[in-house]
């Protein structure tokens, strides 16, 4: 059967007193084709035979399918299909699904909505599978940030998504463009949003905190209503599947550095289907207004104390510090590529960050100045007169070493007891403390207290008669005593 248009030509033409073979060649077809349907246009307009479904055999499986799983997929249907012998494609089997689900997309009609230049930034969170460092998986998430007049991108990618990691991702955002949106849009993430009743929304009480410095009003999409942000949402769908696939990753820092050459030279220049320009050709800079003169710290913050081998635990390894900070509350900054620790304002170690877990990051001065105050100890006067009691003792200054607290004032206030005690009490004292592994001159002290008398030499009693504070005795002699006991033994021998 032929075409209608093919047909129409051929009867106007023919009308018009040209041949069967002008209208042939002018027509590209063949000239009895031409005579059979100039003479009778509706002869060869038959119905064709009603076709055969390929499914019509498989309907009672697939009835079944959908009694086991209502939302069972097309794809995981026509493989079972394939299994028993269908040779069809999936176009009939979404057809056929959809037909017998009865369900048919409600298309809602939405109102197309522009924003003008700098007026709003749409953002979202989406979740890219994970990254494996040694051992240790991380998963990844991407925070997109999308300029909503221009469609201007920014994705940072990320191993949380912790309030400090949003703000430190729109920090950076806001770097990106140059200036910041007069509001920024967001789901109900936790993150953002504390609480929503109806139309009343209560925001996260630390992003009002952060979005106040520059003065940016946050808007929050009605829960159920993607369509709000859903210039961002087809952003977020983008990334997955123009930037995404065939890549392969070594790092976080590797994800962002790929990222950042796919927004330079695909995302940000490409032909845009729903403006027409290319997004870094509509963004206007310059209606953005002014990043703050200081830019906020979102670093995570944690206030942490040093243990006894100088390091510090954070996200399942330990990073060393120097080990004149044991025991002190230190402050540790971590942003997602390095650690920073202060004590007090002053930044005392400063080490890259470690995604792998059950690590130990230790820097080489650290350790040196470990060594360096390990000998100075050990060649101190106090200490080396203390060590000197014995093997006891020795070992006492190793684990008061290991523990971290002050060697040499301890060392101090044990020596000042030994001078009440004795050296044979502290000694004793020392080796019941080490079976506690009870380190400190303040253990040893109540040791001796509750154990040992203190060898005290008192000055004698003052009397009021001064006549009897002047009496002097004879200091008897041992010997007479000795020579008496003699003589009453070998008596009593006799």
């Amino acid at each position: 059967m032929i075409e209608n248009e093919l047909l129409f030509e051929i009867t106007r033409l023919k009308d018009t007193g040209w041949s069967d073979r002008k209208i042939a060649r002018h027509l590209g077809c063949d000239r009895d084709t031409v005579k059979k349907y100039a003479e009778n246009p509706y002869r060869h307009f038959k119905k064709p035979p009603p076709r055969q479904p390929k499914l019509s055999a498989y309907r009672h499986l697939i009835d079944q399918w959908l009694k086991e799983d209502p939302e069972v997929k097309a794809t995981v249907v026509l493989q079972r299909l394939t299994e028993k012998g269908f040779t069809g494609k999936i176009t009939i089997v979404r057809d056929l699904l959809r037909e017998l689900r009865g369900r048919r997309k409600n298309r809602q009609a939405y109102i197309r909505f522009e924003s003008e230049p700098g007026e709003q930034m749409q953002i979202d969170w989406g979740h890219f599978g994970s990254l494996v460092y040694g051992e240790t998986t991380r998963k990844l998430y991407a925070l997109v940030v999308l300029e909503a007049h221009s469609r201007m991108l920014y994705v940072e990618f990320t191993h949380s998504q912790k309030q400090q990691t949003l703000h430190r991702c729109l920090s950076k955002a806001f770097s990106f463009f140059g200036g910041t949106p007069r509001e920024v849009v967001v789901d109900n993430m936790l993150t953002a949003v504390t609480e929503r009743q109806g139309s009343v929304v209560r925001f996260n009480e630390a992003f009002l905190d952060f979005l106040r410095i520059f003065a940016i009003r946050p808007l929050a999409c009605t829960p159920g209503a993607p369509h709000e942000k859903g210039k961002v949402e087809a952003a977020v769908k983008y990334v997955r599947r123009n930037f995404w696939p065939l890549r392969s990753f070594a790092d976080l820092s590797d994800v962002n550095h790929q990222v950042r050459q796919w927004l330079d030279t695909i995302a940000n220049v490409r032909l845009h289907q729903s403006t027409g320009k290319p997004p870094a050709e509509r963004f206007e800079a310059e209606r953005l207004k002014r990043l703050p003169e200081f830019m906020p710290d979102c670093r995570e913050v944690y206030q942490l104390k040093v243990h006894k081998d100088f390091a510090v635990p954070f996200d399942g390894n330990s990073y060393s510090v120097p080990p004149w900070s044991i025991g002190k509350t230190i402050t540790l900054k971590a942003d997602a590529s390095s650690v920073t620790i202060y004590h007090r304002e002053k930044k005392i170690a400063v080490h890259a960050r470690c995604w792998k877990r059950y690590q130990r990051i230790e820097t080489e001065a650290h350790a040196q100045q470990v060594k360096r105050l390990q000998r100075r100890l050990w060649h101190d006067r106090e200490i080396a007169a203390f060590a000197s009691l014995g093997e006891y003792a020795r070992r006492y200054l190793e684990g008061m070493i290991e523990t971290g607290i002050g060697v040499k004032k301890n060392v101090v206030k044990i020596l000042a007891l030994q001078n009440e005690y004795g050296s044979g009490a502290i000694v004793a004292a020392v080796q019941k403390a080490l079976s506690f592994n009870a380190y400190g001159a303040d253990y040893i002290e109540n040791i001796l207290y509750q154990e040992r008398t203190p060898c005290r030499h008192h000055p004698p009693v003052r009397l009021k008669n001064d006549a009897l504070n002047r009496i002097v005795l004879t200091q008897p002699s041992l010997s007479d005593y000795d020579a008496h006991v003699l003589k009453k033994k070998r008596k009593s021998d006799e």
